[in-house]
This record gives C-alpha cells, sequence and structure tokens, in this order.
C-alpha cells in the first residue's frame, strides 16, 4: 500500500534535507533566483520541507519568503530551523491567491507525488499568481510516468512526472519562458540510494508591455 506525501515526510524529517543537503544544482537554481529578484520579494515555496535550503537562502538574501507543505512535521522543523521566514501547512492544490501575488514562486521536487492533471493544473495557477516578470524555479526527477509505483527513501509511494522537453513544453504553454535550465544526476546520501536525474528549471512571466 502507498504512502501519502504527508505520510512519507512526516516519517523523514531531518532524514531527508540530510539526503539531499549536497545537491549544489538546487543551491546554484536558488542563488541565481536570488540575484535576479528586487529587494524584499515575496516569495512562495511550495514544498518548503526542512526550510533548508531554499527559504533559509532567499530569506538570508533579504527576501520574505512564506512556505506551505502537506506534512506537520516539516512545517515544525522548517519553523524551529528557519525563523526568518513563515511556514504553513496546506495542500499546494488547496491553496488560493490573487492574481500577481508573488514575485517568485519555488517547487523543488514537490509535485513528484501530484498526478500529472494536478501538475497542469498547478503550472498554470502557479503561472497566474506571478507578478509580471516574476519568476518560477522548478524542480522534478523527469520521466515520462503516471502514478507509477516506486519505493523512496524506503516509503512505498506513486510518482507522477513528465519529461523534461515536455515539462519545458507544459512551462510554455503556461504562458511561461525558460530562462535557466540544469540537468544533472544525484545520488540521495540514504542507504540503498542510486543516481536520478534531476531537472532545474527557471521560468520568467513575460512583463507587461
Amino acid at each position: 500500500m502507498t504512502e501519502s506525501a504527508a505520510e512519507v515526510f512526516d516519517a523523514l524529517g531531518k532524514d531527508y534535507e540530510h539526503a539531499f543537503r549536497n545537491l549544489t544544482e538546487r543551491r546554484d537554481a536558488i542563488t541565481a533566483l536570488a540575484e535576479r529578484l528586487p529587494a524584499g520579494a515575496q516569495v512562495l515555496d511550495l514544498g518548503s520541507g526542512t526550510g533548508r535550503p531554499t527559504a533559509e537562502l532567499l530569506a538570508a538574501a533579504g527576501h520574505a519568503v512564506t512556505g506551505y507543505d502537506v506534512s506537520p512535521k516539516m512545517v515544525e522543523i522548517a519553523r524551529a530551523q528557519v525563523p526568518g521566514a513563515r511556514f504553513e501547512l496546506g495542500d499546494m492544490r488547496e491553496l488560493s491567491f490573487a492574481d500577481g501575488t508573488w514575485d517568485a514562486i519555488t517547487a523543488f521536487f514537490s509535485m513528484l507525488q501530484l498526478p500529472r492533471a494536478d501538475q497542469e493544473t498547478m503550472i498554470g495557477r502557479i503561472s497566474a499568481w506571478l507578478k509580471p516578470g516574476g519568476l518560477l524555479v522548478f524542480a522534478t526527477v523527469p520521466a515520462d510516468v503516471d502514478g507509477v509505483g516506486i519505493v523512496f527513501m524506503g516509503h512505498p509511494v506513486r510518482a507522477s512526472s513528465f519529461a523534461a522537453e515536455a515539462l519545458a513544453g507544459k512551462l510554455r504553454a503556461a504562458g511561461l519562458e525558460i530562462v535557466r535550465e540544469t540537468r544533472s544526476e544525484f545520488v540521495p546520501e540514504h542507504p540503498g540510494a542510486t543516481g536520478e536525474p534531476h531537472v532545474h528549471l527557471t521560468a520568467r512571466k513575460p512583463a507587461r508591455t
């Protein structure tokens, strides 16, 4: 029987942070985002986990970060570790914001347990939530799968994703322009872990003309 995202990440807690602590592509994407943002930018982190490194780095750069996660344990850890950001419990699919609310939105591997249809819906909603000129940083494990059963860090889950080119196409279809892309292979620091492909995409919502 598969586990929900809340169940998985409640159980993993800081083990997840440890396993992915040396993911340099993620840190590079966050740093590049922070440098592009206006001072004191409003940033939404979807699937904020333990708050590290995303919220921590962006808050340290002077930005106002609000993170949402479905795991109560992750929200508890993040609030303790990153007091300079705000963290709330919530499923991203149930969030509602006015169009043009955020300067930037980040989603690092946080949609992998959402069905493809939900991911497409979220990408469209994210595009609407961004201010003109706003930025999305989206990272995932690219694969042509929808609801496939896998074991993630010892937990049975259902995973869904898109191939890298298809994902870029979804972002463009939502009205976003790809401005940065990196692809890499990463082995989490966890017993039995094997290498997994990663893609990090930064996309920009066009400014009003």
